[in-house]
C-alpha cells in the first residue's frame, strides 16, 4: 500500500509547481480522492453492505460469502506484492485501474455464477492494490510538485468517501436487491472514473521532468512522504523491519471481521431495526476524520507507540458491539473501528522510512503483504466459527484479543529499542 514513497517526486520548491496554483493541487488531491472511492470504497468494500443481500437472495451462503471476502483479500495480497515489480508510467495504471474496477463490479451484477464472482473478486483486490498504490504515488508527486503537502490527508478520505456512499445508497435503495446494487455501483464509478479521467494525463511531463531533475525530484520526495524521517540509513537492524512486517499484520486480522460482517452481525442483534444499514457509513465516515487528523500529527511522535495507540482503539470498538449489542454500542464501536483506519497506514509508512529510508517501498510491500495474509485469515476463521457456534462473539474476541497483543508488541519494541534518532 506504500510503495509510493520510493518514487521520485519533484521539489516542493520548484519554481514550476508554484506556478500551476492551488486548483491544480485541489484538482489533483480530489481526483486520488475519487479514484480510492472507487478503487477501495467500490472495488474491495460495497461487497460489505451487499453481503446481507446476496444471503438474503439465497445465492449465497455465509460460509461462501466468507469465501468470496477471503478470496478479495487474497488478489490484494497478490496485488500489494505485484506493486513492487509492476512498471508503466503512474497515471497509465490508474486509469487501468478505474477501468476494471468498473468492469469487475458490473460483472458481480450480471451473473450469480459463484466461480466467477471468486475469479473477480480476486482480481478486484489485486486491481485495489495496484489502484491504490500508483494513485498514491501519483497524487503525492503532484502535491509536491504544486508545493501543497497539506492536500496529502484530502487523497486518503477517498476509502472513507465510498464506504459512507454505498452504505447509504443500500440502506436507501436496498430493496432492489444485490444484483441492482452491483450494477449501480459500477455505473456510478463509471461515471466517476470519466470525471476524473483527464486529471491522470501528464505522463510525458513527469517522465521529461524525472530525467532532467533526479536528484531534486529524489530529495522533494523524502521531504514530502517522512520529512526528517527519511534520513535513516538504510542499515538499521534487519529484527526491527522483521518485527514492523509482522506487527503491521495484526490490524489486517484485527479490523477486517468487523469490515467483513458488521451489517450481517448487526441485523442479527438489531432484527427489524433501521440501525444496522448506518453503522458502516458511520465507519466511513470516521475513517475521513482519521485520514485528515493522523496527517497533522507531529512527525517527531513515536510511530509504533501511535500504531500501539490506533490498536487498542480498534479493539475497543470492536469489544462495544460485543458487550454492548445495542445501537448506541454498534455505533461507537463502527467510529472508534473507523477512527484509525488510515492512520494506520499512515504511521507504517513512517517507521518504515526510518527504518530504510530511501529503500523504504520493499519493506513496506512486505508490511503490506503481512496485513493482506490478516485480512485473508479473518474471514476464513470468523464464518465458520459463526456458523458452529451461532454467534460472531467468539471471532471478535480473537480479533480484539490479536490488536491487544499487537499494541502490546508495539509498546515492548519502542521500549527495548528506544526511539530511532531523526
Amino acid at each position: 500500500m506504500n510503495d509510493f514513497v520510493s518514487r521520485p517526486a519533484a521539489s516542493p520548491a520548484e519554481p514550476r509547481g508554484r506556478s500551476h496554483g492551488p486548483d491544480a493541487a485541489r484538482r489533483a488531491a480530489l481526483a486520488c480522492m475519487v479514484t480510492l472511492a472507487v478503487a477501495l470504497g467500490v472495488g474491495r468494500f460495497a461487497f460489505t453492505p451487499l453481503l446481507p443481500l446476496m444471503l438474503h437472495g439465497g445465492g449465497l451462503d455465509l460460509r461462501h460469502g466468507g469465501w468470496l471476502a477471503s478470496l478479495n483479500y487474497a488478489g490484494y495480497f497478490a496485488g500489494a506484492l505485484g506493486c513492487v515489480a509492476l512498471r508503466g508510467a503512474h497515471a497509465t495504471i490508474v486509469r487501468v485501474g478505474l477501468a476494471a474496477t468498473v468492469l469487475l463490479t458490473l460483472a458481480m451484477g450480471l451473473t450469480q455464477q459463484f466461480w466467477i464472482w471468486a475469479v473477480v473478486r480476486f482480481v478486484a483486490g489485486a486491481v485495489s492494490a495496484w489502484t491504490f498504490v500508483f494513485a498514491s504515488q501519483w497524487g503525492l508527486r503532484r502535491l509536491a510538485e504544486l508545493s501543497a503537502p497539506e492536500w496529502g490527508g484530502v487523497i486518503y478520505t477517498g476509502p472513507g468517501v465510498g464506504i459512507v456512499a454505498t452504505g447509504l445508497i443500500v440502506s436507501a435503495a436496498g430493496g432492489l436487491g444485490a444484483r441492482a446494487g452491483w450494477i449501480g455501483f459500477g455505473l456510478i464509478s463509471a461515471v466517476l472514473a470519466v470525471l476524473v479521467w483527464p486529471t491522470f494525463g501528464e505522463d510525458r511531463r513527469e517522465k521529461c521532468e524525472e530525467k532532467c531533475a533526479p536528484t531534486l525530484h529524489a530529495a522533494g520526495a523524502a521531504k514530502f512522504a517522512a520529512g526528517a524521517n527519511a534520513s535513516a540509513a538504510p542499515d538499521q537492524p534487519r529484527a526491527d523491519a522483521f518485527w514492523l512486517v509482522l506487527l503491521y499484520g495484526v490490524p489486517g486480522f484485527g479490523y477486517i471481521i468487523t469490515a467483513t460482517f458488521l451489517p450481517v452481525i448487526a441485523r442479527h442483534a438489531l432484527p427489524g431495526s433501521a440501525w444496522p444499514d448506518l453503522f458502516w457509513p458511520m465507519c466511513g465516515a470516521a475513517l475521513i476524520v482519521g485520514a485528515l487528523a493522523g496527517a497533522r500529527l507531529p512527525l517527531h511522535w513515536d510511530n509504533r507507540l501511535m500504531l500501539a495507540g490506533c490498536y487498542v482503539v480498534q479493539a475497543v470498538g470492536i469489544a462495544l458491539g460485543i458487550v454492548w449489542p445495542n445501537a448506541a454500542g454498534f455505533s461507537f464501536g463502527s467510529i472508534l473501528i473507523g477512527l484509525p483506519f488510515t492512520a494506520i497506514t499512515l504511521f507504517a509508512m513512517r517507521e518504515a522510512r526510518l527504518l530504510r529510508g530511501e529503500h523504504a517501498a520493499a519493506l513496506m510491500g512486505y508490511a503490506t503483504a503481512a496485513y493482506g495474509i490478516g485480512q485473508i485469515a479473518g474471514p476464513l476463521v470468523a464464518a465458520p466459527l459463526a456458523a458452529a457456534t451461532g454467534s460472531f462473539s467468539p471471532s471478535l474476541w480473537l480479533a480484539a484479543a490479536a490488536l491487544v497483543a499487537g499494541a502490546l508488541g508495539l509498546v515492548w519494541r519502542a521500549c527495548t529499542r528506544g526511539r530511532i534518532a531523526h
